[in-house]
């Protein structure tokens, strides 16, 4: 499938006033962004244009009815100015299950990785390069009909935005295990990377906040029993020295930082456990030392190493990071592996030319 993209470059670019020392996540965007339009049987005049503002009409079906599915990717680069993306036909595959979960079309692969690889070349230097920071990619997909009437929409907008990005979390985060809101629950759109997935999850850990703890931890929604996965990431625990973290299910997003971080692991010898995690076992485990670590991974939050984990009213504090834990080394390892410094083994690194 040959894919014809039409090119408009922005005349007047953000680049010469962009300073890497000032990244808020987010907040700063690349002057190109890449949009391709759905018409009821086909995509259609894929193009890269300035980024800017999208003219919608108030009708439109992402706004009443939910219809809006995003990714959340990477690309990096390394000292020598060469530039990285890493896994992103993971990135294409999992967009498309979040598509159909939520009654909308595929982006087929061609669309997806030239107009990511076009964009990529037009906006690269806009990639930081250092330590810790990368170019956050929001490839997203909503609804385009104009109609108020509950159903699918027969017209769709794919797009991908960039921003530059620093650490997400700049210091070991507090997390608090909710049992009292769900997330998501048993044949819901808790696996899909649905925008009313995270709407929904705001309230609650907005009173988290209010308690001095920067994420929820989520539990299952019938018993709040098990640990499930935090608000912007999977999580795992270095538990008897097994890595150990909560299967993927109907309700837990397959992280691809999660999956990465799993066969690292097994290459390194380290024993991995996925199984359902209680909570009172979990904390138990911690008190008394068989925890020794605990961190979340995802593409925005890479490897977020945790300090201390809350439980109705009660803080479990995990030891003190040093340099040997896993958490640790495997941060580091996937930076260097991200940004082409050492052997990709795994062959999960794709070149931006």
């Amino acid at each position: 499938m040959s894919i014809d993209i039409s090119i408009t470059r922005n005349e007047n670019p953000n680049i010469d006033n962009y300073n890497q020392d000032e990244i808020v996540f987010g907040k700063n965007f690349t002057d190109h962004m890449f949009i391709a339009d759905f018409d009821g049987e086909k995509w259609t005049d894929c193009r890269i244009v300035p980024t800017g503002e999208l003219s919608v009409h108030p009708s439109n079906a992402m706004w009443h009815y939910g219809q809006s599915i995003f990714e959340g990717m990477k690309a990096y680069k390394n000292d020598k100015g060469e530039a990285f993306l890493f896994r992103p036909l993971e990135n294409a595959n999992r967009l498309n299950h979040s598509a159909e979960r939520m009654c909308m079309p595929d982006i087929p692969n061609e669309v997806f990785m030239e107009g990511l690889h076009q964009l990529m070349s037009l906006d690269k230097e806009w990639i930081p390069n250092r330590p810790g920071s990368s170019l956050y990619i929001r490839p997203f997909m909503m609804a385009w009909d104009s109609f108020l009437g509950v159903r699918p929409s027969t017209t769709y907008r794919f797009m991908i935005l960039c921003s530059p990005a620093g650490k997400y979390y700049a210091e070991p985060v507090r997390v608090k295990i909710e049992q009292e809101f769900s997330r998501a629950a048993p044949g819901g759109t808790g696996h899909a990377k649905a925008a009313g997935n995270y709407a929904g999850a705001m309230y609650p850990t907005r009173l988290a906040m209010e308690q001095g703890y920067q994420q929820i931890i989520w539990t299952d929604s019938k018993e709040h029993k098990y640990i499930e996965e935090a608000g912007t990431m999977n999580l795992m625990f270095m538990y008897k020295g097994k890595l150990t973290t909560s299967p993927v299910s109907d309700t837990i997003l397959n992280g691809i930082t999660r999956k990465s971080v799993l066969a690292i692991a097994k290459d390194w010898g380290i024993e991995v456990d996925e199984r359902q995690v209680d909570v009172v076992e979990l904390t138990e485990a911690i008190k008394n030392g068989d925890v020794t670590e605990a961190f979340g991974v995802g593409t925005a939050a890479t490897i977020a190493q945790i300090k201390t984990i809350g439980l109705a009213g009660v803080d479990f504090d995990l030891p003190a990071i040093t340099d040997d834990m896993f958490q640790v080394k495997i941060n580091t390892y996937l930076e260097d592996l991200r940004k082409g410094k050492i052997e990709d083994k795994f062959d999960w690194t794709v070149e931006i030319k």
